[in-house]
């Protein structure tokens, strides 16, 4: 396969630069072509504004999404933008590698599915009728390839579960891993999520080390999280709303969505015998 890795992580220095190492080598040692976009150290421009878009007069109202449609249509996207896009239609599966920062992606990341997640490309694709709503969720632009988070955070894994006090994981990625991977049309692999990694020794990364490898090893393999598809029955065209008698009566919010699965769906890996104890100060969202 060919994968795009996109890297968002200040220091390459850092925990998230060595599992990238580890995540590149396993992936080319199984035979796979790898690309990394390496965010911060391309410089990559976060922000959309007015110098997205060659062909908007330089006096008039920024729409973003009508001038993303008209300039990828005309093919008149900026280089950077454009780069990246060439990449995603290259790449049989993404993989976005980012620690948890507030409880999201760092800022620089969001910027690069707010650029090159085109209208026309990523999104506005697809018939819009009573009948169907769009080429998305499960369709479009890049359905038939796989995609997947590497997370790191410095919380404890208990602190993200069902009962947790940050929330379950599986809730806070929802809107990367259903908004943006699944919309488009991608196959979401289970995240690999790594918890309290603010206190990990060399003994720790190891065993980190070779689960990361265990799923870059079965990176075509994995069965992907089951999202129902927009356009495959499960939803009333056009109100969006889930057909009566699909999921649990006594059920709401993002678990709806999944089509017959209960339980943790993160694919992070489980170290029980790491010790409880207290986190380094003021780590917790800077993992």
């Amino acid at each position: 396969m060919n994968v795009l890795l996109v890297f968002a992580h200040p220091d390459r220095r850092s925990l998230n630069g060595a599992l990238r190492d580890v995540a590149v080598q396993e992936l080319q040692a199984q035979g796979h072509e790898v690309r990394v976009s390496d965010l911060y150290a391309q410089g990559w421009k976060a922000q959309v504004d007015h110098a997205d878009f060659p062909l908007l007069a330089p006096d008039a109202r920024l729409v973003p999404t009508a001038a993303s449609k008209q300039a990828f249509q005309a093919e008149a996207l900026t280089r950077d933008v454009q780069a990246e896009i060439e990449k995603l239609r290259w790449a049989d599966a993404l993989i976005l590698q980012f620690p948890l920062w507030w409880f999201t992606m760092p800022a620089i990341l969001k910027g690069w599915v707010d650029r090159v997640f085109a209208c026309g490309f990523a999104y506005g694709v697809g018939e819009h009728t009573d009948r169907r709503w769009g080429d998305r969720y499960g369709e479009g632009m890049l359905a038939g390839r796989r995609a997947m988070l590497i997370v790191t955070a410095g919380g404890w894994r208990e602190h993200y579960a069902p009962r947790g006090i940050n929330g379950p994981i599986d809730d806070l990625l929802f809107p990367i891993q259903h908004g943006i991977l699944f919309y488009p049309g991608y196959a979401v692999l289970p995240p690999f999520v790594a918890y309290r990694v603010d206190r990990l020794d060399d003994g720790g990364f190891a065993r980190l080390a070779g689960q990361l490898r265990q799923r870059m090893r079965t990176l075509a393999t994995t069965p992907p999280l089951p999202y129902r598809r927009q356009n495959g029955g499960d939803y009333l065209i056009p109100s969006m709303q889930l057909r009566p008698g699909l999921g649990d009566p006594e059920a709401g919010g993002f678990a709806l969505h999944l089509d017959g699965t209960a339980g943790r769906l993160s694919g992070g890996p489980q170290d029980p015998d790491e010790p409880p104890g207290p986190e380094a100060a003021g780590q917790e969202h800077q993992a």
